[in-house]
Formats: structure tokens, C-alpha cells, sequence
């Protein structure tokens, strides 16, 4: 299963991914805006160990290589929520730094913000960045998400005390403006 957009094509993982994810992937302004459970430096191992792991837990699809020109170039994936969380869905993403800035995260988050909606019984979708990382901010405000709180001193991060965020987008809000007429397939 594939979500193709306008620039991008968004496809689960693959073995023949592994060496230019360690590429892409190695990279210490990725780790730093990310949970420790984000390794680095980040070995042919850890890719290895990726690649199994969406094998394994890719049923539904919800952990997608970002693909520009036959090239990976980031990440997006959706962890979906249990118990009286059922109706969320958190996501996670990241981008190679020499593809930053050219709109491919803002167009990989409307791509999954509609295949979440029309496939899933979700009603809200969050992220969590740190409050720091303004380029990720700034992508979630061009996707209509809303800045819910900043947590001060909630994050630990390369041993720095740091203020988290939490912006989501609601179903209902998300069909009001229209964004499921992006160009996203699946």
C-alpha cells in the first residue's frame, strides 16, 4: 500500500531501505529533536532492527518511508491509541536535512492526516514536539493543528530540561476546512 502526493510517495519500510536510512538517518539534528528511543549515532543495525520492526507491527499500515525521486528522504509513521485513548492517534515524523524546507514534511503530514481520517476511526491526531523546534511547529500550524498547551520542563533531552507541546487536529475540524481534497491516493 502506497499514499502518493503530489511530490512524494509514501511506502512501508523495506529491507532494500536500510542503507540509506543509516544515511539519512544518521544525523544529529534528527536525534536531537526526537525521544531517546531514537538511536545515535544511528548504525546499519538499528536500521536493520527498524525494518524488522515495521515488518512485524505494519498491520495496519501506519509506519511509511518518505520517497522523492526514488530517493528516501524521512520518515513518517502513526501510533494509535488504546483504552479511553482509542479515538487518538499520535504521529511521529523527521526529514533528511539536505530536504528541509521544500514543503515535503508539510506535504507527507496532509497525506497521513487524510489517510488516518478516511480509514480509521480516529477523531483526533496529535504531536508532541519539542518547544524548540520551530520548523516542526511551524509545519503543524500550516496543517491547521492547534497549539493545545506548552509543557514547561517536561522533556529531558541530551541531559538539558526542556518545554514540550502538544498540537492536534480534530476530525471535525480537519473536513470543515476542507484538507481531504489534498492530492494524497492510496
Amino acid at each position: 500500500m502506497e499514499i502518493i502526493c503530489k511530490d512524494l510517495i509514501l511506502r512501508p519500510w523495506f529491507k532494500s531501505d536500510i542503507e540509506e536510512l543509516v544515511q539519512i538517518a544518521n544525523d544529529k539534528s534528527i536525534y536531537d529533536n526526537l525521544r531517546d528511543a531514537f538511536p545515535f549515532p544511528y548504525t546499519y543495525k538499528d536500521a536493520e532492527n527498524w525494518i524488522a520492526f515495521t515488518e512485524k507491527n505494519n498491520n495496519p499500515i501506519r509506519f511509511f518511508a518518505i520517497r522523492c525521486n526514488d530517493k528516501l528522504i524521512g520518515s513518517i509513521g502513526i501510533v494509535f491509541k488504546e483504552d479511553i485513548y482509542c479515538k487518538n492517534a499520535e504521529i511521529g515524523y523527521y526529514i533528511g536535512n539536505k530536504y528541509r524546507g521544500k514543503g515535503y514534511i508539510t506535504q507527507a503530514i496532509q497525506a497521513i492526516l487524510k489517510y488516518i481520517f478516511f480509514n480509521f476511526d480516529i477523531i483526533r491526531i496529535y504531536v508532541e514536539p519539542f518547544a524548540n523546534n520551530i520548523a516542526s511547529r511551524k509545519v503543524l500550524e500550516k496543517n491547521n493543528f492547534i497549539c493545545e498547551a506548552i509543557f514547561k520542563q517536561y522533556v529531558i533531552k541530551n541531559g538539558l530540561i526542556q518545554d514540550s507541546c502538544i498540537y492536534s487536529i480534530l476530525k471535525n475540524d480537519y473536513l470543515q476546512n476542507n484538507m481531504l481534497q489534498n492530492d494524497a491516493k492510496f
